[in-house]
């Protein structure tokens, strides 16, 4: 069995040392180091660079969606299970794709699966030592509980209000982001912005066209048109191999 190297942040000593406890009863595991705040997670895990990371989500000033969030911008990919006291992160947590989430007090049989999964992503992380830079997957509630989407099903994004759709075929989802951070997050090789309110899908673009007014217009494999924005005309007109 490979050992794992497990770093724990927590703001709560008590929480740390009831962690410590269970984990020292957990075959293949060792403690590689403890944080109580994210700025300091964050430079703890740069230096020893742990394969699992137990994370509370409400800590003062950078709380544990942030730190998940800043390691990915920097690159480096523990795997992340949340250990927290409230219900309502869920979704975020899986936005961020921990691979669990754990309510306190923790159950020693949970965090034992929580491990497993753990190596799960350990070994497909040797097994793909080039992760993709964008997000491949968003964890979107449906009904009482979360389903998982594809990136690359998504047909058209479309924002409402604080939160943005994501329309796959007839279905759709609502997610709490903005468009500029999802452009940040998707392939540019797939999606392009087209709107301040709509990102589409690349092949999902099968030509454009100019009305009377000058307006630019992308058709769609689904029969329908979606106006382009002024300011991301030339983007798209790029995208087709005209400047």
């Amino acid at each position: 069995m490979t050992e794992l190297r497990v770093v724990i942040v927590d703001d709560e000593p008590l929480a740390i040392e009831r962690l410590q406890i269970l984990l020292a009863a957990q075959p293949g595991v060792s403690l590689a180091g403890t944080a109580k705040d994210g700025e300091s997670a964050l430079t703890l895990i740069a230096g020893v660079r742990p394969d699992l990371v137990l994370l509370d989500i409400a800590m003062p000033d950078m709380n544990g969606i942030d730190v998940a969030r800043a390691l990915a911008r920097d690159g480096i990919s523990p795997a992340i299970v949340f250990v927290t006291a409230f219900e309502n992160f869920a979704v975020a947590a899986f936005d961020v794709a921990a691979v669990d989430y754990l309510m306190k007090p923790v159950d020693p049989a949970r965090l034992a699966m929580a491990i497993e999964r753990a190596r799960g992503h350990a070994a497909k992380d040797e097994a793909t030592p080039e992760p993709s830079l964008y997000v491949e997957e968003f964890w979107v509630p449906e009904h009482n509980g979360l389903v998982r989407v594809a990136a690359d099903r998504i047909d058209r994004i479309s924002a409402e209000r604080d939160y943005m759709r994501l329309h796959v075929g007839p279905r759709s989802w609502l997610i709490h982001r903005t468009i500029a951070r999802l452009e940040e997050e998707l392939d540019p090789a797939v999606f392009v912005r087209v709107h301040r309110s709509v990102i589409l899908r690349r092949d999902s673009i099968i030509g454009l066209s100019r009305d009377a007014g000058g307006h630019w217009n992308a058709r769609l494999t689904d029969g329908g048109e979606q106006r382009i924005g002024r300011s991301y005309a030339d983007n798209v007109r790029r995208m087709a191999g005209r400047s």
